[in-house]
C-alpha cells in the first residue's frame, strides 16, 4: 500500500470516530411521563409554566433556588426545582426547554432555555393593519 492510501484510511477512521462520539450527545425531547420512566437519566423537557401554580423564589433567602410547576403539551404536570437565579421575564415565556433529570417525583433542572414572545409579532400586526387601512 502506498503511504497516501494509509494516510487516507487513518483520516477516514478518525472521522468515523468523531462522528460516533457526537452521536452520544444527541438527545430527543421527552414528555413528563417519559421522563418519569427514565428517572435519574438526563433528559430535555419541553413544557410551559403553569400560571395557575405559584412560583417560589426568594432572592434574599436563597437566590439560587426556584420552584415552579411545569405543564407539557399532553397536560402532565411536574414540580421543577431550578438551582440558579430566576431568569428575566420568566413569567412571560411561551415555552421552556428544561435540561435535567427526574428525582423523587420532581424535575431537577440544571439548565433552562426560554422561548419568549416575539416583540416583532405586535409590529407585524400593526403593519398589516396599516396596509389594510390604505
Amino acid at each position: 500500500m502506498k503511504k497516501t492510501h494509509i494516510i487516507i484510511l487513518i483520516f477516514i477512521a478518525i472521522a468515523i470516530a468523531v462522528l460516533i462520539s457526537f452521536m452520544g450527545d444527541l438527545t430527543t425531547y421527552d414528555t413528563i411521563a417519559s421522563a418519569r420512566e427514565k428517572e435519574g437519566k438526563f433528559v430535555h423537557l419541553i413544557a410551559k409554566l403553569d400560571k395557575n401554580a405559584p412560583v417560589e423564589y426568594d432572592p434574599v433567602k436563597n437566590p439560587n433556588y426556584m420552584r415552579f410547576t411545569a405543564l407539557d403539551t399532553l397536560g402532565n404536570k411536574t414540580t421543577v426545582i431550578y438551582h440558579n437565579s430566576k431568569p428575566t421575564d420568566f413569567e412571560k415565556s411561551e415555552r421552556l426547554v428544561l435540561k435535567g433529570s427526574m428525582r423523587d417525583g420532581q424535575f431537577e433542572c440544571k439548565e433552562m432555555l426560554m422561548k419568549c414572545p416575539s416583540k416583532y409579532k405586535e409590529e407585524v400586526n400593526a403593519n398589516r393593519e396599516q396596509l389594510n387601512d390604505n
